[in-house]
C-alpha cells in the first residue's frame, strides 16, 4: 500500500528541480595495456574486491554526451555522460546521479553545481547520470519504492566496470546522489551497494522498506536533506529522511540532516556543500572529519548531531 502511495506522489506531485533551475558484483580486474586501471588513494582502505562488478558486455567508450551500456540480462541502457578530455590521465570520482520523476538526466549540473562538475572532470573523474527503462512504470526506478528488480543497479555496476576497464577510476571515491525519486534510489543503491559505495547525498529522499546491506562493514557516509513539514505530497519526506539518519546512525555510520524549509526541491547554491562533503568522505573515512562540526561555507541549516 505504501508503495502505491509513493507511485500516486511522484506521479502527481513531480519534482521541482526544474523550478529552480542485491546482487553482489563480481571480482573487477584493472585494465590491459594503456587503458584504465582499478585505482585507489594509497592512504585509505578500498572496496574489498569481491564487492567490486567486472563487465558483462562489451565496454563502449567513454566520451562526453550519451554512451550505451549493454549488460548481461537485461536490454542495453543509455547513460548520460560527463566526462574531461584526458580521462586517463588520472583515476578519477564517479559520481552518479538520478534524477526525480518526471526528471531528465541533463539536470545533473544544476544539482551538483558546475564549479564540482568542473573539479570532478578536471580530477579524471565521470559523472554518471542514466536515462531510466520505461518498464521501470510509474517510477523511474524500479527500486523507487523499496522493491522490486535491480536493473538500474545493474547498469551503474557496468559503468563502475567498465570505466575501471576503459579509464581508470579512483576506487575510493564512488558516490551517489538524487532528487525525490533519485533519492529513494540512492538510498537503496546506499545498502545494495555498500561494498563499493563511499558516501550519499539525498534531496527529498530517504528510506522505504528495508533494503537489504550488501557490506555492513561498510560504513558509508550521507548527507540528507529534505525541505520540513512541507516537503510532502501525500508522503512526508521529513519523515522518509528522518528513517533514514536514525537506521544510518544506529548501525554506526556518520550522517546528518539539512532542512532547508523549502518544501519538495533542491534548494540554489548547495551544490559546493554538496560535493565537498562526497569529496570528504572517501570510502571507509572513520571518523568522520565532520564529527566535530561543519566546515565554513556549509548551509546554516545543516546540523550534526
Amino acid at each position: 500500500m505504501a508503495g502505491l502511495l509513493l507511485l500516486t506522489l511522484l506521479a502527481c506531485g513531480g519534482d521541482d528541480t526544474s523550478n529552480n533551475q542485491s546482487t553482489t558484483g563480481t571480482q573487477a580486474t584493472g585494465g590491459q595495456g594503456g587503458q584504465g586501471t582499478a585505482g585507489g588513494a594509497p592512504n585509505g582502505p578500498s572496496p574489498a574486491a569481491q564487492f567490486l562488478p567486472a563487465p558483462t558486455g562489451a565496454c563502449p567508450e567513454f566520451v562526453e554526451g550519451d554512451v550505451t551500456f549493454s549488460p548481461a540480462g537485461i536490454a542495453p541502457r543509455k547513460v548520460k555522460i560527463t566526462i574531461g578530455d584526458n580521462p586517463t590521465a588520472q583515476d578519477g570520482p564517479v559520481v552518479f546521479y538520478w534524477h526525480g520523476a518526471g526528471g531528465k538526466p541533463t539536470e545533473a549540473p544544476y544539482v551538483l553545481g558546475n564549479d564540482a562538475i568542473n573539479a570532478i572532470k578536471a580530477a579524471g573523474g565521470i559523472v554518471v547520470a542514466p536515462y531510466h527503462d520505461p518498464a521501470a512504470g510509474q517510477f523511474p526506478w524500479f527500486l523507487t519504492t523499496g522493491g522490486g528488480a535491480e536493473d538500474d543497479l545493474v547498469v551503474a555496476d557496468e559503468v563502475v566496470a567498465c570505466a575501471i576497464e576503459k579509464v581508470g577510476i579512483d576506487l575510493r571515491r564512488i558516490h551517489s546522489l538524487g532528487m525525490s525519486a533519485g533519492a529513494l534510489q540512492t538510498t537503496q543503491m546506499s545498502y545494495r551497494r555498500s561494498g563499493y559505495l563511499a558516501s550519499v547525498l539525498l534531496y527529498s529522499g530517504g528510506k522505504l522498506g528495508n533494503p537489504p546491506q550488501q557490506e555492513d562493514q561498510n560504513k558509508f557516509a550521507a548527507m540528507i536533506m529534505h525541505g520540513g513539514p512541507s516537503d510532502q505530497v501525500i508522503v512526508n519526506f521529513k519523515t522518509l529522511s528522518e528513517a533514514y539518519f536514525n537506521d544510518l546512525v544506529g548501525k554506526g555510520h556518520f550522517a546528518f540532516i539539512c532542512d532547508h524549509g523549502k518544501g519538495h526541491t533542491v534548494p540554489p547554491g548547495v551544490g559546493g556543500s554538496g560535493w565537498q562533503f562526497l569529496s570528504d568522505h572517501p570510502f571507509g573515512t572513520s571518523p568522520s572529519p565532520y564529527v566535530a562540526g561543519l566546515p565554513q561555507g556549509f548551509p546554516e541549516y545543516c546540523v550534526v548531531n
